[in-house]
């Protein structure tokens, strides 16, 4: 297995996320711009998959996740590290209940700071 095999910014087949290939110094290389914005596309592609089929914690519910969106989910996999897949899974779930929060308190009549809202075109779209 070379080098280029370990790269999860690579357009290899690998399924399985791994991790970034080591530099000759031993620390990891940064993705570059090209590879962030793949790794982003994958990403809001997989998630507008769990949307569509309502799921909100792609960790906690995934059979479910890979039942209803294997493919993207490979794909998130194959163009981000693991550990920014974990990293975004995570994120999505945070940013949906902070959002609950924030409607929460706004329902109440209390006082939410200009900004600290999500943007709604972000926002996971859960069935209540």
């Amino acid at each position: 297995m070379g080098l280029s095999s370990l790269n999860p910014f690579s357009s290899s087949s690998s399924s399985t996320p791994s991790t970034p290939k080591p530099s000759a110094d031993g620390a990891f290389i940064a993705p570059d711009r090209t590879s962030r914005a793949k790794c982003y596309e994958a990403r809001d592609a997989f998630f507008q998959c769990l949307d569509k089929n309502g799921i909100l914690d792609a960790i906690k519910d995934e059979e479910k996740a890979r039942q209803g969106c294997g493919d993207v989910e490979k794909a998130f996999g194959r163009d981000c590290a693991g550990s920014w897949v974990t990293y975004f899974k995570q994120r999505r779930v945070m940013e949906w209940k902070k959002q609950q929060t924030l409607n929460k308190i706004e329902a109440e009549g209390g006082w939410v700071p200009e900004g600290a809202a999500t943007p709604a075109a972000s926002q996971p779209q859960m069935p209540k």
